[in-house]
C-alpha cells in the first residue's frame, strides 16, 4: 500500500520528464529510464514509444529488460 502512494507522487514528476525528453528528444537517461520502467509498469507504454522514435540514444528493450546497445562495426 506505501508502494502505491509513493509511486503516486512520483508519477506526475515521471511523466513531465519522460514529455520533456519526448518533445526535445534529449534522452533522460538509462538510469532515470530504468527506474521508471521497473516501478511503473503503465509508463512502459511511454518508454516503448520513446524509444521507438529516438533510436540514437542507444536503448533497445530486450526480453522486457532496458538495455543499451552499440553498433557493432
Amino acid at each position: 500500500m506505501r508502494r502505491l502512494l509513493l509511486l503516486s507522487n512520483v508519477r506526475p514528476e515521471r511523466i513531465q520528464k519522460l514529455k520533456v525528453a519526448g518533445n526535445s528528444g534529449q534522452n533522460p537517461g538509462l538510469e532515470f529510464l530504468h527506474e521508471c520502467w521497473n516501478d511503473d509498469p503503465a509508463l512502459q507504454i511511454v518508454i516503448k514509444k520513446l524509444l521507438a522514435k529516438f533510436p540514437q540514444w542507444g536503448i533497445a528493450i530486450v526480453d522486457g529488460v532496458l538495455i543499451e546497445w552499440n553498433d557493432f562495426n
